[in-house]
């Protein structure tokens, strides 16, 4: 870090890259930041969502009578009282999802969907109430009978093309020296961040205000003006402090019901969804069917790549969980065919969940290469790296830069591969046999155009305003980080206010963006401040300020393809008289751009790669044939990683700016987690000899394939 001196003023560079704590730590460990649900209103009254007992249908009636009676209650909204809203629209990600329309038509779709809103002047008395309010249905067979060999399956395109090809695949193929031919399938998963869906909306003079707990208030400003037929100047949202997100809360049915209750009520109304609501409303990552074919020469060179995903949706909204896209930028091949199918079912829409798309294909495209390896008799990191492409395999672009193979040499050597004995099943400590695999690893770096507005104060402060959303990530850190270096001066004289849909455009909190996209917007802000400042001005008392806007900027970047990128590396031990797999230690080297924060970047690799683990071993949500929901909807069901499950897990990074971003970032969210599963699986692989490609590994799936051994 450097010091100098500019006129009166002492400025401080270098800060971006090196360790900070958060700047709104101390008031998160003591209580003092508050989340969408702990903010005080005066008359602020409480909504209770009111989910179908039935899996399809329609509704016959809602018994409103009884429940009005009670203590406290003020309103039951349902489809015959509530109002009318818009959904024939394109919003910043696409047409939206029916389900967040509450309360518009008498029909059924799936088990949970929303069909009342109990409010009453206590959250205890509207929940009191909404558990006695009688509903009267017409029932309906329901279908949530998921499986890629549905003649119904049908390709969509997702935020991609559903279908890419180029090649003649049987041929190549036919060809080849060695073929890989296998299905593999990953489960239903839920987000389960710590923090519930939670929106207060009110109306002040005439403007719409929702206090929410989302990622993104420029997104939801433009859903809830188009779903309501509003001015986006006269809606404003509130999102300071967010619990989790990962992909869950973009704009869901407690929001709207908020509102539709705060405008026949015209007082303030708040809906807090309870766990097992968020089982059915706030999405999830579809099951996936994948089947892989590769086909390579007798070097190992990829002369065919077929990779084929079928996911569930709901029957009101198509939503795609991508997972043939990690194949179309990881490897080549002469023959190169991927293909996204979904299938439309009696259950709830799916939704981007961490890594969407990405965290599921790569564990079977990864599983497949490693079984590829076997076949060739190579190393399977050495036949990932002659398989490295030099252009897009589909898009034929070049690449931004593409540090995977420093990834896998660097992770080689921390791990120790060189020392591992090829043969599986042959390591063994008493009962537990033990195998080491790895996975490469794949995420896009986009940015989405953000306004920033920095001011400098009399005091000599800074303020910067951003409608970004610091979603547990560090973001507010890492832009006050950029602002400092920017605008020369120490953090401590740096005040970054996010999540307030007043502060302008900004882009959200998903698909890895967030920070690279704020960032932009922040240095070019902060940039312009510092020089008009070395001019000499004197600050007046509503301060100088700059205002930034990254549209043209992005605009005029040239087409490439652009992803973070990674190498997994997993140690299993595997228990033959239990089944039970345990990850020993986990070791990920990423190439994800210039970091802006080690400190926070670390933590958000690790928690990725720990949600690996999750995803290996663990999260399997299941649904009730009878009753189209789910066992176990709740916390105590639904089983993830502990701290007893991730005994160590190291991650680290290469050297990797991005050269057409002002700050050099990519974006680390997402791909800590991907190729994780696939890594583990290697490992079971290795340490038994036996492939595993239904996830999660469960230990009764373990003894199945273990009959030669003595079992407990």
């Amino acid at each position: 870090m450097t010091t100098a001196t500019t006129g009166t003023r002492t400025s401080t560079k270098g800060f971006t890259g090196t360790s900070h704590t958060r700047v709104e730590g101390r008031e998160k460990v003591t209580g003092a930041a508050r989340y969408a649900g702990e903010i005080p209103f005066a008359d602020l009254a409480h909504g209770w969502l009111v989910l179908s007992t039935v899996a399809r249908g329609r509704i016959r009636s809602v018994d409103t009578a009884p429940v009005l009676a009670r203590p406290g209650v003020l309103a039951v909204l349902h489809h015959q009282n509530a109002p009318r809203v818009e959904t024939d629209y394109v919003g910043m990600l696409g047409v939206p999802d029916p389900t967040c329309a509450v309360f518009q038509h008498d029909r059924v779709p799936h088990l949970g969907w929303p069909v009342a809103l109990v409010v009453a002047e206590t959250s205890e008395q509207a929940r009191e109430a909404a558990e006695t309010l009688v509903v009267h249905y017409e029932q309906e067979p329901h279908d949530i009978d998921f499986s890629a060999a549905r003649a119904d399956a049908h390709p969509v395109d997702g935020y991609m093309p559903a279908v890419a090809e180029k090649g003649d695949l049987d041929a190549e193929l036919a060809a080849s020296h060695a073929v890989v031919d296998e299905e593999y399938t990953t489960p239903e998963e839920h987000h389960a961040m710590m923090e519930p869906h939670a929106a207060t909306a009110r109306w002040d003079g005439g403007r719409l205000e929702l206090v929410d707990s989302n990622q993104g208030t420029t997104w939801v400003v433009g859903e809830l003006a188009k779903m309501f037929s509003l001015d986006p100047a006269s809606v404003r949202v509130r999102s300071e402090h967010v619990g989790g997100g990962f992909g869950s809360k973009g704009v869901r049915a407690h929001q709207v019901a908020a509102v539709m209750a705060a405008t026949v009520l015209q007082r303030p109304v708040r809906v807090v969804m309870t766990r097992r609501q968020m089982f059915s409303l706030t999405g999830y990552r579809s099951p996936t069917a994948q089947r892989v074919r590769l086909g390579a020469d007798a070097d190992g060179r990829l002369r065919a790549l077929d990779h084929s995903s079928v996911n569930l949706t709901s029957a009101v909204h198509d939503f795609v969980e991508s997972a043939a896209g990690p194949a179309r930028v990881m490897y080549d091949a002469d023959a190169h065919h991927t293909a996204n199918r979904v299938v439309r079912l009696n259950v709830p829409t799916p939704t981007f969940m961490r890594a969407p798309g990405e965290a599921p294909g790569s564990f079977a495209l990864e599983s497949a290469l490693d079984e590829l390896a076997e076949k060739c008799g190579l190393d399977p990191i050495e036949l990932r790296l002659r398989n490295e492409p030099e252009r897009g395999p589909v898009s034929g672009l070049p690449f931004s830069s593409r540090n995977l193979p420093a990834c896998f040499r660097e992770g080689a050597r921390r791990f120790g591969w060189a020392d591992r004995d090829p043969r599986p099943g042959v390591r063994r400590e008493g009962r537990w046999l033990l195998g080491t695999g790895t996975a490469g690893a794949s995420f896009g770096a986009g940015a989405g155009p953000s306004t920033a507005v920095a001011t400098a104060e009399p005091d000599g402060t800074f303020t910067v305003r951003i409608a970004a959303a610091d979603i547990g990530t560090g973001a507010r850190t890492a832009l006050t980080l950029i602002a400092a270096d920017a605008l020369e001066v120490s953090p401590d004289r740096i005040k970054v206010r996010i999540g307030d849909s007043d502060f302008g455009p900004a882009m959200i909190a998903g698909g890895s963006m967030g920070t690279r996209s704020w960032a932009w917007a922040v240095m070019t802000a902060a940039t312009e401040l510092r020089e008009r400042l070395a001019l000499g001005a004197d600050i007046p008392p509503e301060g100088i300020t700059v205002r930034s806007d990254t549209t043209a900027a992005l605009g005029a970047l040239a087409q490439k393809e652009r992803h973070s990128f990674g190498a997994q590396f997993a140690e299993v031990a595997v228990d033959v008289t239990t089944g039970e797999v345990r990850v020993r230690r986990m070791l990920g080297i990423f190439a994800a751009g210039r970091i802006v924060n080690p400190l926070t970047a670390r933590s958000q690799l690790v928690g990725g790669m720990t949600w690996g683990i999750s995803m290996a071993l663990h999260e399997e949500a299941v649904r009730d044939r009878a009753t189209g929901g789910l066992y176990g909807a709740d916390l105590a069901g639904y089983h993830v990683a502990t701290h007893a499950d991730v005994p160590f897990v190291e991650a680290d990074w290469v050297d990797d700016p991005d050269p057409d971003d002002p700050v050099g970032i990519k974006g680390i969210g997402e791909i800590g987690i991907v190729g994780a599963a696939a890594a583990i699986a290697n490992a079971v692989w290795h340490a038994t000899g036996v492939r595993h490609r239904d996830l999660p590994i469960r230990p009764d799936r373990v003894l199945q394939s273990l009959p030669g051994e003595p079992h407990a």
